[in-house]
């Protein structure tokens, strides 16, 4: 049963998530206590200090836009919805968090488990993001983790037909109450890492991601044109030249859209 439209405005979500979770923890690193401003290289790039990173999927790591496109929208017309309206709430979002605003409760489950089947179908034609492979590879040794609003098996399946190096951590849908824009999926990936918000860069693109970093107290670099509209400390074009340097990440002046 269809239900009428009511997306709320995006929030910063103060607070972190209760307790109840079992959160694999590495090494302890010392917290930055006064995290350092961006700061410019000579080269006119910008270096960000930082002990690790925690990375968006879609539309960081990997493009998988257009068959995302395809299975929202074809989801869409077969529920008598307006694709437009549909693609308009996607960004960001759990595929449950999303189907909810649209359907009665006893109908997201089914309608997820469409969605996925749909979205699994056409992961062929996901890309890498320009730099992400790059980025990914320098990362041995470092704590880094993926934190996707999409479910487990569709990261995976977009990361390895991108040629996305896999993480050794993930936080996806299936491992939260509360998705995006409350902080609780990077809250969660900053504790598996165990290292202090503060000292973690987030790289999202929407602006529920970029929300939720925020909220839960980490650094924000944003991706790509959409993130201009969102208060990411740092907006890139992609992740092309992007270099970590052992104390945190540099960014080419080619690539910086503001900062």
């Amino acid at each position: 049963m269809r239900r009428r439209l009511e997306v709320p405005l995006h929030r910063c979500l103060r607070g972190h998530p209760g307790g109840g979770h079992d959160l694999a923890r590495g090494p302890a690193l010392g917290l930055i206590e006064d995290p350092v401003a961006p700061h410019r290289t000579p080269d006119g790039g910008l270096f960000l200090e930082a002990r690790g990173l925690l990375f968006d999927n879609d539309g960081v790591l990997v493009d998988s836009e257009a068959g995302v496109v395809r299975a929202w929208s074809r989801w869409a017309v077969d529920a008598g919805l307006d694709p437009v309206e549909v693609l308009a709430a996607v960004p960001g979002r759990r595929a449950a968090d999303t189907v909810a605003l649209f359907l009665e409760p006893e109908d997201v489950d089914a309608s997820v488990a469409t969605l996925t089947r749909h979205e699994l179908a056409d992961v062929a034609g996901t890309t890498a993001v320009p730099g992400a492979s790059d980025l990914v590879a320098q990362l041995a040794g470092v704590p880094w983790a993926l934190v996707t609003s999409g479910v487990r098996e569709l990261a995976t399946a977009r990361l390895v037909a991108a040629g996305v190096r896999l993480p050794l951590v993930s936080v996806t849908a299936e491992d939260v109450t509360a998705g995006k824009p409350h902080p609780e999926p990077y809250a969660t990936g900053a504790a598996r890492l165990g290292v202090p918000p503060a000292d973690l860069l987030v790289l999202e693109d929407s602006p529920s991601g970029v929300a939720a970093g925020r909220a839960a107290g980490c650094r924000v670099v944003g991706v790509g044109a959409g993130a201009l509209g969102t208060p990411a400390d740092v907006v890139v074009r992609d992740l092309t030249g992007a270099r970590w340097t052992g104390a945190g990440l540099t960014l080419p002046a080619a690539a910086l859209l503001r900062g």
